[in-house]
């Protein structure tokens, strides 16, 4: 199975890196350069394990996903429920750990997939892999960019204190 994954060190605590990761609406649109639409689903308002997503791409193809993991300020995880026709199956991986500095986090993102038909999947995965590698490199960039711009800082401090366990 395919994996593609990105690494970056950003100048600030796990816990406020985890938290600018699930910032939502408008600060979240302002550094996550994948999601041009994104809303919880089934009249959610937080994150948590078995919250549900809708998201829009930039691509214009639309998902709805599942956290299967979440566990702030270390990692969370999420796997596709609906989506494009052309991934059988798609999930990713967020993990925050304290990197070598203090007040440093090593944020490391990771998407596994599979991509059909079968028979398509030898060029389909390559394909996939060159896609959604630049995807996580644009995205993960931003995420670096958003933990250094005072708009998305301050919206993810208020919510440290409202994240669910």
């Amino acid at each position: 199975m395919p994996v593609v994954e990105a690494v970056v060190t950003v100048a600030v605590p796990p816990e406020l890196a985890f938290a600018v990761s699930q910032t939502t609406g408008e600060v979240r649109y302002r550094w996550d350069p994948f999601i041009r639409e994104q809303h919880f689903t089934d009249g959610v308002t937080r994150p948590g394990k078995g919250v549900r997503t809708f998201t829009r791409s930039r691509h214009g193809f639309t998902m709805i996903s599942e956290y299967v993991s979440y566990q702030p300020p270390t990692n969370a995880g999420m796997k596709m429920i609906e989506g494009p026709w052309f991934f059988e199956m798609l999930a990713g991986g967020w993990r925050f750990v304290p990197a070598g500095e203090p007040g440093h986090t090593l944020a490391t993102w990771r998407y596994n997939f599979r991509c059909r038909p079968a028979w398509l999947r030898p060029i389909a995965d390559r394909i996939g892999i060159r896609v959604l590698g630049y995807d996580i490199r644009r995205r993960i960039a931003g995420f670096a960019a958003g933990c250094a711009d005072p708009v998305v800082l301050d919206a993810a401090r208020a919510t440290l204190g409202e994240q669910a366990p």
